[in-house]
């Protein structure tokens, strides 16, 4: 299996189209962990998808409040050096070291971006970050173009190669392009959650801004085992079950949309994984996915997305059933 490439917009980056998420690779213990998660089983799911051609991997430092980017570095330390992929992270969300469980502060300060920037180049064990964003807006007033100035003196200072945003809404993303250009920017997209397909993703689209889109598996519901039964053997720390999408009465119409990828999925010979993310993929503007996996099974799941075509006639058929369902809030054009 050979994955496909494309340029992360015009920061000079190649990608391969699927990515690893080191969201769940941060463990429990925090509000918006996935429950108990083993680092060994992380570290191997890191390194199939490694192994099995993947280029880079997405992190973040408020992932298991610092213990995911720990476990990425453990996974980059048995990779010989010029197979190792390319490591992008995330600052801006403080949270309370005496309460985990406490709803982190979105600080995009100018400070806190620099302390962030060098806590994660350490827990990383790297001497540049390949790709940083600022994770969400902020909320104390700090003006972005502030927050994007000192984005900008990292990658002057060759702490960082590119510079993104995650979570931004065109009128941000705006402000910080007349700072400096946005490299990147990672929205939330899947077949369930379209939103950002019809404003910020063309945005980035004519501003030659790479788009990598996180949880395009709509945070597990489309894959081939998940079930009500999942929902409720779920850790009682896993965020997902406070999720909309991961309850009803959501989750019987989402999970009405995931069985009906199964035989578009038969014809291709795949998975149901593969073919939301090959969806995503698939959408005008969308340089990358970012996949997560807890084990290394989970990764032999959606790595076929990676080079999938889903057919005009593939595309049309989900769209037709999206409709039906009234799955999500914006329409999906039949080709």
């Amino acid at each position: 299996m050979t994955l496909k490439t494309r340029p992360l917009g015009s920061s000079g980056l190649e990608i391969t189209t699927v990515g690893f998420g080191s969201w769940a690779v941060g463990g429990g213990g925090w509000l918006f962990g996935w429950g108990p998660q083993d680092d060994e089983s992380s570290i191997g799911a890191i390194r199939r998808a490694v192994a099995g051609g993947v280029s880079w991997i997405d992190t973040a430092a408020i992932y298991g409040l610092g213990h995911s980017e720990e476990v990425v570095a453990r996974a980059l330390a048995g990779i010989a050096a010029a197979d190792r992929p390319m490591v992008f992270t995330k600052c801006g969300m403080e949270f309370d070291p005496a309460d985990h469980y406490k709803a982190p502060v979105r600080n995009a300060k100018p400070a806190f971006i620099r302390v962030e920037a060098e806590r994660s180049l350490r827990r990383l064990g790297v001497e540049r970050i390949d790709l940083y964003q600022i994770h969400w807006p902020d909320e104390l007033g700090t003006a972005i173009e502030d927050s994007w100035g000192e984005m900008s003196r990292l990658v002057d200072e060759g702490k960082v190669r590119a510079i993104g945003v995650s979570n931004f809404d065109v009128e941000l993303l705006e402000r910080c392009e007349r700072v400096r250009h946005v490299d990147s920017l990672q929205p939330g997209f899947s077949l369930i959650h379209r939103e950002s397909g019809a404003d910020v993703i063309p945005w980035a689209a004519a501003h030659g801004t790479g788009v990598i889109v996180y949880s395009p598996m709509a945070s597990g519901i489309l894959t081939e085992s998940f079930s009500r039964e999942h929902v409720e053997a779920m850790s009682g720390e896993d965020w997902r079950r406070r999720s909309d999408s991961h309850t009803e009465p959501a989750l019987t119409r989402n999970l009405a949309l995931r069985d009906s990828l199964r035989p578009i999925a038969g014809r291709h010979g795949t998975t149901v994984s593969a073919v939301a993310v090959a969806w995503v993929l698939a959408q005008p503007g969308v340089s990358g996915a970012i996949v997560g996996a807890r084990t290394a099974s989970q990764v032999d799941g959606w790595l076929p997305a990676g080079s999938l075509e889903l057919s005009a006639a593939d595309l049309n058929e989900i769209a037709v059933t999206v409709e039906r369902l009234g799955v999500g809030q914006e329409s999906i054009k039949l080709t």
